[in-house]
């Protein structure tokens, strides 16, 4: 959910997406498989997931409306973090995700601006790293390098991984 989504915004997207089947699952249960290919949007009602990478949460998700499984189904390839239940959830499921968000292009513009939050905060974020190591030299200072190729690359191929510990699967 974006900072400028209000509860009349969370309502409207539970709205558009109230024709999607519930899915219950139990505290603990994994709902996406990091790695896993998929295409299934869920959009949380009620509960708390984590989201995890490689074994290290990233984001704690317990807002109604939170959108989960975007990312893999926009870029179609295979999850890039596991998603499982810290309490009892309900989610709203939509197992073709990339059908359900062109007819539902409202929830789709959601996706967008979702998405474009979270670059936007990694955009912040990359951008006090480079003030604090630009003049470094060494290892720290390739990490100006390495930032300045990852902001400024537009290309729609996305490699998970990394060139120093590179995704065996792809």
């Amino acid at each position: 959910m974006t900072p400028a989504c209000d509860n009349a915004c969370v309502s409207d997207l539970l709205a558009q997406c109230a024709e999607l089947p519930q899915r219950r699952s139990d505290a603990g249960s994994t709902i996406i498989e990091q790695g896993e290919v998929g295409g299934t949007v869920f959009v949380l009602v009620e509960g708390t997931v984590s989201i995890e990478r490689d074994d290290t949460v990233l984001a704690v998700l317990d807002t109604p409306g939170a959108l989960i499984g975007e990312m893999s189904t926009v870029l179609q390839r295979p999850a890039s973090a596991s998603v499982r239940a810290v309490t009892d959830i309900t989610l709203l499921e939509a197992t073709d995700g990339a059908a359900f968000l062109r007819e539902h292009p409202d929830v789709l513009l959601e996706v967008a601006r979702t998405l474009a939050t979270r670059l936007d905060n990694l955009t912040g974020h990359l951008v006090d790293v480079k003030r604090q190591y630009g003049n470094e030299t060494g290892h720290l200072g390739m990490l100006d390098d390495v930032l300045s190729s990852l902001m400024h690359h537009q290309g729609r191929q996305v490699s998970p991984g990394s060139a120093r510990l590179p995704d065996p699967e792809y």
